[in-house]
């Protein structure tokens, strides 16, 4: 077992640890990724609601409008649909939840790819293991009087494969539960806060109306 090393390793199952390395890579980049942009949704979202309330009390529906548009995070783009939405009560509720399922969605993009190498790399590993046993019993009837040694080697080598796929798939699914939880949190917040928003125009005595003001910050962009 002299030359069982590194570069052996790779050499017998480069195929195998190639797609490996493929899907690591790509599993880190969605990752960091997708944290860069949980990390840009951060607000806490009772508190921005409760001033826009206060500012729609002191100065009106349009400056809260105006207040929603400069910030990019969920929260106020939620609020600001609903602001938009001049109806009653359940179609403010409607905006309300199909903004934060847009939302949800968005921030989702690329999350599946995480969990679907989380689920598939085992196999891939274990696809290599396969392949290097049957290499090594190959081997071991070609060369009989190999003995133990020539087992041992083959079928450690083997295991590599099956190490690096445990190696991607532990961290993906890491990833992917954290990302699941993040989004989720944050969308039950969103929609916690903005129900309050509702309630409180719903019991106001003369609701706000506007006019002019039809065009959604996203048509706008």
């Amino acid at each position: 077992m002299n030359d069982f090393s590194l570069s052996s390793m790779i050499q017998q199952g480069w195929p195998i640890l190639s797609i490996l390395l493929i899907m690591s890579i790509f599993s880190t980049a969605t990752f960091i990724d997708r944290l860069r942009a949980l990390r840009r949704t951060r607000c806490h979202a009772r508190q921005f609601v409760r001033y826009v309330i206060r500012v729609i009390e002191e100065r009106g529906l349009e400056p809260a409008i105006a207040y929603c548009a400069k910030h990019p995070v969920p929260v106020a783009r939620t609020v600001l649909a609903v602001l938009e939405q001049n109806g009653d009560r359940a179609a403010r509720e409607s905006a309300m939840e199909h903004a934060v399922e847009l939302e949800a969605h968005e921030l989702s993009l690329g999350v599946a790819a995480l969990g679907t190498i989380a689920s598939v790399a085992p196999f891939v590993g274990l696809l290599g293991t396969v392949i290097g046993i049957i290499k090594c019993f190959s081997s071991i009837a070609v060369n009989a009087g190999g003995g133990a040694e020539v087992v041992s080697k083959g079928v450690a080598e083997a295991l590599v494969t099956t190490a690096c796929g445990l190696l991607v798939a532990i961290p993906s699914v890491a990833a992917y539960n954290f990302c699941v939880h993040k989004i989720k949190n944050l969308a039950k917040d969103t929609h916690l806060a903005v129900y309050d928003l509702i309630a409180w125009l719903s019991e106001r005595k003369e609701p706000p109306m506007w006019d002019g003001i039809r065009t959604s910050t996203r048509d706008r962009e």
